[in-house]
């Protein structure tokens, strides 16, 4: 198989990387794989899509040798078997907004040249900011208001006891979140400023389990995602004085314990996932509600592995392969 793995920029990849491990896993199996970054496609006049891409090398075990070893070259795109996309358009901006949506144009290129494409570029284009929440039942989210307008964000924080989080539409890693809590009513107008500064406010009421993290449940074509037992989940555990469950902002890992109610969660929001193309998603789980989708480079396999013993990114790179198996075949029918 021809894999390229599309990223942000391939300078600025490093080894503890889902995307680094995945990687490594396919070339592992025997499979071709590049790297490739926003920059680094080009559509020719001859209407083919090409990349200046890095060649990843084989027989190595230590991810940081890994990444050093890559060699650029320039290749077709349309000679791949799979493109899987795992930038993040939120580390685009504010610098690079033009990088945002080049994984989902270029990406539905090669899809039409018969590419195996993932996540799909058309389900990623419904996620580009958290509003893809909000494609799924209510039941499953928390209650969460999305505007710019300052009186509605003053009554829903009332509306809900004078505590609520306040997050950008768009954006990842905790970045510009902010708890209000009813000894902030002062500083209210200050927290919307900062955040409509750059767009849309999401508003979302605060769910007291959040206080002791989240879980972090990985989907596979809209099932979780397990091998003997084991599920590839993991819980974040807020730092010391941190309302926050992202890594960025200093959470530590810790073993999840998947019940009834996450794969009831799961297995209502996993059909319109698979429909979605979102082969490989992150559920971020607190209580009985998700608090957001991962589907553009959900990261965190290295923790799993590391808390199960299971090494997941073989199974994730197998279920590719027979994806792009299976798509092969029907390929060749359509054709015959």
């Amino acid at each position: 198989m021809k894999l390229a793995m599309f990223v942000n920029d391939v300078a600025a990849e490093k080894p503890e990387y889902t995307t680094t491990r995945l990687a490594m896993a396919a070339v592992n199996r025997g499979h071709d794989v590049w790297y490739m970054g926003a920059a680094d496609f080009a559509y020719g006049p001859d209407d083919a899509l090409r990349a200046q891409a890095c060649r990843a090398q084989t027989g190595h075990t230590d991810l940081a040798e890994f990444l050093e070893t890559l060699k650029p070259e320039r290749f077709s795109v349309e000679e791949l078997d799979a493109l899987w996309l795992r930038s993040n358009p939120a580390d685009d901006v504010p610098d690079r907004t033009w990088a945002q949506t080049v994984g989902t144009l270029f990406g539905a290129l090669a899809e039409r040249r018969g590419v195996t494409v993932v996540n799909s570029p058309a389900g990623l284009s419904l996620a580009m900011n958290k509003l893809y929440l909000h494609h799924f039942p209510a039941e499953v989210r928390p209650a969460t208001l999305i505007t710019r307008d300052s009186e509605d964000v003053r009554a829903f924080v009332e509306s809900h006891g004078g505590c609520a989080v306040i997050k950008p539409l768009q954006g990842s890693g905790g970045h510009g979140v902010f708890i209000v809590s009813e000894d902030d009513t002062a500083n209210l107008e200050q927290m919307i400023d900062a955040v409509t500064r750059d767009g849309y406010l999401i508003a979302q009421e605060q769910l007291p389990a959040a206080a002791d993290g989240d879980t972090r449940l990985f989907l596979l074509d809209g099932k979780p995602l397990q091998s003997d037992g084991a599920y590839a989940a993991f819980r974040r555990v807020p730092g010391e004085g941190q309302a926050r469950a992202n890594m960025t902002a200093g959470a530590s890992v810790e073993a999840a314990e998947v019940d009834d109610t996450m794969l009831h969660l799961a297995e209502i929001v996993g059909p319109r996932l698979a429909v979605d193309g979102m082969f490989l998603a992150g559920l971020d789980i607190v209580g009985d509600r998700i608090l957001e989708i991962n589907v553009f480079s959900p990261g965190g396999l290295g923790s799993v592995e590391s808390l199960t013993g299971v090494d997941f990114n073989e199974i994730v790179v197998a279920a590719l392969e027979e994806k792009v198996s299976c798509y092969g075949d029907a390929d060749r029918r359509s054709s015959s």
